[in-house]
């Protein structure tokens, strides 16, 4: 599986996922839960732990890498992330394929390909870049750490403001499965499906780069930081 990393921005910070943010990600979303309709979002202490805990035995199973957004600021909890969908394409052909088992070593491995999603922010951190500067990073982390070939992206087709994110990023809409999943609501949905391959990556970092001016971001391994302060602020070591 990948190994997890901290991706440190001028606004948020993306934090591997660990049952210390629940009770953050308890008072994260229980801010203005009417926004949450096409997404999944823990409400209350208990909800948040065991959110966290299927995230986590996902994670062990190699099949995402989980985030806790944070307001590198004050430490404060500001939503959830992750990549999902890891898939790989090196090593011997063989039929039928597999997905999502790497060729060697899977504690070293890295994807070919994988998606962005699960992604929600509390109402205090809309509007704020935070959500555009979170997939900036994590594109970034994808494209030039790992060398994915693609990066894929999926909004229920009536969650308008997830799907005009997701354009204004510069990908690229490859259409809208009828009829694809279940929503949260019960009704059987459309899903739109967007992605960015890796020719396309400098382009789009571009368009994001200009959205979000005086940007630094840079990604170091949880081991090389150490917690200092009650706010929780993560410093090198």
């Amino acid at each position: 599986m990948p190994v997890p990393v901290v991706l440190a921005g001028r606004t948020v910070r993306l934090e591997p996922l660990a049952m210390r943010h629940a009770e953050g990600i308890a008072w994260a979303g229980a801010l203005d839960r009417a926004a949450y309709a096409y997404t999944a979002v823990p409400h209350g202490l208990d909800a948040s732990c065991d959110y966290i805990a299927r995230a986590l035995a996902e994670q062990a199973a190699g099949r995402t890498l989980p985030f806790a957004l944070v307001n590198p600021l004050n430490g404060r909890v500001l939503g959830s992330t992750r990549f999902l969908e890891l898939d790989y394409w090196r090593g011997p052909l063989v039929w039928p394929p597999t997905t999502g088992v790497p060729h060697g070593d899977p504690l070293t491995a890295v994807p070919d390909a994988a998606e962005i999603g699960n992604t929600w922010i509390s109402s205090e951190a809309r509007g704020t870049g935070v959500n555009t500067e979170a997939k900036y990073l994590m594109l970034r982390h994808a494209f030039e750490t790992w060398g994915v070939r693609r990066i894929s992206m999926r909004a229920d087709a009536r969650n308008t403001r997830s799907r005009v994110a997701i354009e204004r990023l510069g990908a690229t809409c490859e259409g809208v499965r009828r009829a694809h999943s279940r929503g949260l609501d019960g009704v059987v949905r459309d899903t739109a499906f967007y992605s960015v391959l890796d020719e396309e990556w400098s382009a789009v970092r571009g368009i994001i780069e200009l959205r979000l001016p005086g940007l630094r971001p840079q990604s170091v391994l949880p081991g090389e930081f150490r917690e200092h302060g009650g706010a929780g602020e993560l410093l090198p070591a």
